[in-house]
C-alpha cells in the first residue's frame, strides 16, 4: 500500500475527526482544516501528496478552489466531498479536475479506497473551466443508487467512450444519453435518438445508414441515414437489444472501422459520431441464446450505466413529483401541489412504469383534479383508473393529457413485454364507446346535436350506437 500526506478540509469537526483517524490507521499522514484559510496555510505548510475538501465551507467554496490547488500542486489527486447530492455537482466536480467525487453521507472503506487509488495514480489534470453546467439538468434525484449514476456520467463527458445505458422502461435512459451528450465536447452538435423496437426489420439498415435514390422500390430520392444525420455529435440506439441480427452486423462494422455506406450506395462515409446505446433486455441471456452477437456487445458496453428502477429509490419520489408538476404548471396546466398523504400514497406504489409512470400521473392530475392540494384519495383513485372530471373539462391540453396519461398506464401494466399485436384498432374502438357515451349524455341523449358535436353524420352516429349496444332511452333520461 503506497502511504502518503494527506490534507482534510472539512467544516465539520466530527467528519475531520474520523476521516483522519481512518486514513492514519492506512499508514497516511494526516492533518486538517476547517475553512479554505486554513486549507491554504496547511497547502503551504504540509505540502499533501493529497486533497480531501468538502464543498461548502464557512469562508469558501471548496469546489471553485480546486483549480487554484492543481496549479499550485500539479499532478496531486482532489477528492470532493459534497452533500449537494446533484449531477451537477458530480460533473462540476469532474470538470474542475477532481480525482474523485464522493456524497455525502460517505462509505469511509469507500473514500479509503480512493485515497489509495489517487496516490497510486497520480495523474496529471489540466484545468478545464466550468461551461454550460446547470443545475437545471433532466436527472433528478439524491439516492445512492442515483449518484452512482451521476458519478459514471460525470467521468464520460470528457471522453469519446461508448456508452451502455441498461434499465427498465421508463427509467430515463434517453435522459442518460442526453446528459453526456449537453455536458460533453459536442454540446451545440446534433443529438440523434432512433428507436429499434419502433422501426421495421427491413428497414433499420435504411433508417441508419441512408439510401440511395433506386436502392429498393419506393427509394425516389436519396435519403440521410441517423449516422449522417447525427455527424459531429451524439447517436443514440434505444432498445439495441431489438436490433436484427443482420443489422448487428453492419453496425459492428462501422463501429470497428469509423465508417459506413448508404444501402445501394459505393461511396464510404466518414461515422464521425458518438455511439451511446440502450437497452431493457438481458443482452447476456440473449448473446447465451445467439439472439445478440457478443463482440459487438463488447464494443458498445465500454462503460455501463446501470439505471435504478423507480422502486429500489422510494427517497427521490417526492422530488421528482414535485418537479413533474412544477413543469406542468410552467406548460400552461393547473398549479397543483402535493399533501403529505399523498407523498406517502406516492412512496408505497410499485411504479411498474418507473419515472415515466410518475410524470404521466402528475400531469394527468394537474389536468384534471379541480383540488389545488393533491391527497391520496385522488392517487389511489388515479392510480386505478378512476375518473372525477366531467366531459366539458376534458377540453384541449387537458384531453390530450388524459388520453396520453391513461395509454402510458396501460403500457406500463405490461412491464418489459408489449401489448398484443393490433393495438391502434383496439385502443380506437376502446375510446369510440366511453366517447359516444359521455357525449349523449351531455347533450341529453339528442342524437342530431351529439353528432354535431362529433363531427360525424347522423347515420354514422347510428350506426356506432348500435355497434357498441348503448341505451339511448337511459341516456335521454339523464343521471
Amino acid at each position: 500500500m503506497i502511504s502518503g500526506r494527506i490534507l482534510v478540509v472539512d467544516d465539520d469537526a466530527a467528519i475531520r475527526t474520523v476521516v483522519r483517524e481512518a486514513l492514519r490507521r492506512e499508514g497516511h499522514e494526516v492533518e486538517t482544516a476547517a475553512s479554505v484559510a486554513e486549507q491554504r496555510k496547511a497547502m503551504a505548510r504540509f505540502a499533501p501528496d493529497l486533497l480531501v475538501t468538502d464543498v461548502m465551507l464557512p469562508d469558501g467554496n471548496g469546489l471553485d478552489l480546486v483549480p487554484e490547488m492543481l496549479a499550485d500542486h500539479p499532478g496531486m489527486p482532489v477528492i470532493v466531498l459534497s452533500a449537494q447530492n446533484t449531477l451537477a455537482t458530480a460533473v462540476r466536480a469532474t470538470e474542475q479536475g477532481a480525482f474523485e467525487y464522493l456524497p455525502k453521507p460517505f462509505d469511509l472503506e469507500e473514500l479509503c479506497r480512493a485515497v489509495a487509488d489517487g496516490l497510486r495514480s497520480r495523474a496529471t489534470r489540466t484545468d478545464v473551466e466550468p461551461e454550460g453546467i446547470k443545475e437545471d439538468l433532466p436527472l433528478i434525484g439524491r439516492s445512492p443508487a442515483m449518484q452512482d449514476v451521476y458519478r459514471t456520467i460525470a467521468r464520460v463527458v470528457s471522453n469519446e467512450l461508448t456508452v451502455l445505458v441498461f434499465g427498465e422502461s421508463g427509467t430515463g435512459k434517453e435522459l442518460v444519453a442526453r446528459a453526456i451528450h449537453d455536458l460533453g465536447a459536442r454540446r451545440g452538435k446534433p443529438f440523434v435518438a432512433i428507436n429499434m423496437a419502433a422501426i421495421p426489420r427491413e428497414l433499420i439498415e435504411s433508417e441508419l445508414f441512408g439510401h440511395e435514390r433506386g436502392a429498393f422500390t419506393g427509394a425516389q430520392a436519396r435519403t440521410a441515414g441517423k449516422f449522417e444525420q447525427a455527424q459531429g455529435g451524439t447517436l443514440f440506439l434505444d432498445e439495441i437489444g431489438d436490433m436484427p441480427m443482420e443489422a448487428q452486423t453492419r453496425l459492428l462494422r462501422v463501429l470497428q472501422e469509423g465508417e459506413f455506406t448508404t444501402v445501394g450506395g459505393a461511396r464510404s462515409i466518414r461515422a464521425d459520431v458518438r455511439i451511446i446505446a440502450a437497452t431493457h433486455k438481458d443482452l447476456p441471456a440473449m448473446i447465451a441464446n445467439n439472439m445478440f452477437r457478443e463482440d459487438l456487445f463488447y464494443r458498445l458496453n465500454v462503460v455501463p450505466v446501470h439505471l435504478p428502477p423507480l422502486r429500489d429509490r422510494p427517497g427521490d419520489i417526492a422530488e421528482l413529483a414535485r418537479h413533474f408538476l412544477d413543469r406542468a404548471g410552467q406548460e400552461g396546466l393547473s398549479r397543483k401541489r402535493l399533501g403529505p398523504d399523498a407523498l406517502a400514497r406516492l412512496t408505497a406504489h410499485g411504479w411498474p412504469g418507473n419515472v415515466r409512470e410518475l410524470e404521466n400521473l402528475m400531469r394527468r392530475l394537474a389536468a384534471l383534479s379541480r383540488e389545488e392540494v393533491i391527497g391520496a384519495r385522488l392517487i389511489d383513485q388515479s392510480l386505478s383508473g378512476g375518473a372525477e372530471t366531467p366531459l366539458p373539462l376534458l377540453v384541449g391540453r387537458g384531453l390530450s393529457d388524459a388520453v396520453e396519461a391513461s395509454l402510458s398506464g396501460y403500457f406500463a401494466s405490461f412491464g418489459d413485454e408489449l401489448p398484443p399485436d393490433g393495438l391502434y384498432d383496439r385502443v380506437l374502438a376502446q375510446m369510440e364507446e366511453p366517447l359516444l357515451r359521455l357525449t349523449l349524455a351531455a347533450v341529453r341523449g339528442n342524437q342530431l346535436r351529439a353528432a354535431d358535436l362529433l363531427g360525424i353524420n347522423r347515420n354514422t352516429l347510428r350506426k356506432k350506437l348500435t355497434d357498441h349496444a348503448i341505451d339511448l332511452a337511459k341516456l335521454r333520461r339523464g343521471p
